[in-house]
């Protein structure tokens, strides 16, 4: 049970209160609406969370609406409140088009269908349209609004929210928070607050069948008319062939494409461990962006190498306040500050690396605490640290799709705990396989998985030594002719391993 303002967005892995939302929504001078949901659980505390809400947002503990969503229980309340206390739409009619774009979809035969919120002017059917932030410009095939279902209209005034068929072909063009305004005589400046979608986490996907590249291709142009934030380029592996590096807002989105690919296109894929963007530095005074290990240049030619930091705020009850700062301080996070905005919880305030947080930070965050703890985080800055490529050998050779980006002292521990992981995951072959891990040069860390032995001297009943010595030295040649050719096969759960490190 939690308290949360109307109408409030959030990452699709945050759930619960987030003191730190509803503060800068009352500093933004947003009207804010508190509400407990589920009253009707048998573990509700509406008063005591009310008397919570009030300390937090200012107001009154009786102001709080009490609702049962499931039950129906002062839902008519709650959108009354919504009409009484939700300021209605500013806007003049007659000034030049400035129109939000909010979401979007693709639509075969209208193209992309943007959702709008006319913030001034208005845009009527005919009417040539001008994108601000991409430049942009066609005219609209069709606008209206929602009953709740697209109805269409001849206009879109001030204060109204709908929907204009742009005709574009693809959800770039038309990207979420750029102003859409009149071609002629439009806006001259961009309504605040647009930035450019960014990809946090790159991951590459490979099908485990070469010949499904092509339908891997198709499938991702797919995916992406509707979903602007994915991004993805053609990559080639040694280990895995072909396949394609891709870009997404975080590790959820990423599952989310995954499950879709695998689902709805039928493939078989095998996705790497994710990574983050890292800021490279040459000596030459050259900066590079990489999203893959694989591309981190030669040391010799390194002067920096900076991470994504990210600054994340955590609510939680006092009595987890140990767990949470041993779970952050674990994974080279840093404290920034701590505040008491209601009695018995507390909000702290850290700085951890994003490569620290995109695989499984929320789940023991949440597990800690039993699910009473929310996160929220923003990108901070890029930091320069002591990183290294943790690469590893496979029978001498180095799996590019394996190699992560490390801290240089977290590299002897995380490279030993791979390497036993992948002596278990790698199928046994007929000759002895090395895997080893290597950072800054040097092998850190070696086992073998043990080759499958054929009794050669089973047929041999007594007789001279000779002979069997012979039959031995001719296996002990045709082994080491096989781990000259032989191919090694490595498996999903091996390269899934890199994400269970900090398990160990």
């Amino acid at each position: 049970m939690r308290g949360r303002g109307v109408g409030g967005g959030r990452h699709p892995r945050h759930r619960g209160a987030n003191a730190g939302q509803s503060v800068s929504r009352l500093n933004a001078g947003l009207e804010v609406i508190p509400v407990i949901n589920k009253i009707d659980l048998p573990s509700a505390r509406p008063d005591e969370v009310a008397q919570e809400i009030a300390s937090l947002i200012g107001g009154q503990a009786e102001d709080v609406l009490r609702l049962s969503a499931k039950e129906g229980t002062n839902v008519p309340a709650l959108l009354e409140a919504i009409v009484k206390q939700v300021p209605p739409p500013k806007g003049d009619v007659n000034a030049p088009l400035r129109a939000l774009i909010f979401d979007s979809h693709y639509d075969s035969y209208k193209g992309v269908i943007a959702y709008v919120r006319v913030v001034e002017g208005r845009i009527r059917k005919g009417d040539a349209f001008r994108l601000m932030a991409t430049a942009i410009v066609g005219e609209p095939i069709e606008i209206g609004t929602f009953v709740p279902k697209m109805a269409i209209t001849d206009e879109l005034g001030a204060g109204e929210v709908g929907y204009v068929a742009t005709g574009l072909k693809t959800v770039q063009e038309c990207r979420v928070g750029d102003t859409l305004t009149l071609a002629l005589n439009g806006a001259t400046e961009p309504l605040p607050g647009y930035q450019k979608v960014k990809p946090m986490v790159f991951a590459g996907f490979y099908p485990v069948d070469g010949e499904d590249y092509q339908n891997l291709k198709e499938a991702l142009e797919k995916l992406q008319l509707n979903d602007a934030s994915l991004v993805f380029e053609p990559e080639t592996s040694q280990a895995l062939n072909f396949g394609f590096r891709c870009g997404f807002l975080g590790l959820f989105h990423m599952e989310i494409i995954q499950e879709r690919l695998e689902r709805e296109y039928d493939l078989d894929l095998i996705a790497t461990a994710p990574s983050v963007e890292y800021e490279v530095r040459l000596t030459d005074g050259e900066v590079k962006r990489i999203d893959s290990p694989a591309e981190l240049p030669d040391e010799t030619r390194i002067e920096s190498v900076g991470e994504p930091w990210m600054r994340i705020q955590i609510f939680t009850p006092e009595a987890y306040y140990g767990t949470i700062m041993d779970l952050v301080t674990k994974r080279r996070g840093m404290f920034v500050e701590q505040d008491y905005p209601v009695p018995g919880r507390v909000l702290l305030t850290f700085d951890i690396p994003l490569a620290e947080m995109i695989v499984d930070f929320y789940d023991h965050l949440k597990s800690r605490t039993r699910g009473y703890a929310s996160l929220d985080y923003q990108f901070h800055s890029y930091r320069q640290e002591d990183l290294v490529k943790l690469e590893i050998l496979v029978n001498e050779e180095p799996v590019d799709a394996l190699a992560v980006i490390v801290h240089r002292e977290e590299a002897y521990n995380k490279g030993q705990a791979l390497v036993s992981k992948l002596k278990d995951l790698i199928p046994r072959q007929q000759f002895q396989v090395p895997v080893q891990a290597v950072a800054g040069g040097r092998i850190i860390s070696r086992a073998n998985v043990r080759g499958m032995k054929k009794d050669v001297l089973a047929k041999c009943y007594g007789g001279d030594i000779s002979r069997k010595k012979k039959l031995l030295e001719k296996q002990k040649k045709g082994k080491r002719r096989m781990k000259r050719v032989g191919q090694v096969e490595i498996p999903q759960e091996a390269f899934m391993a890199v994400l269970r490190l900090g398990e160990e």
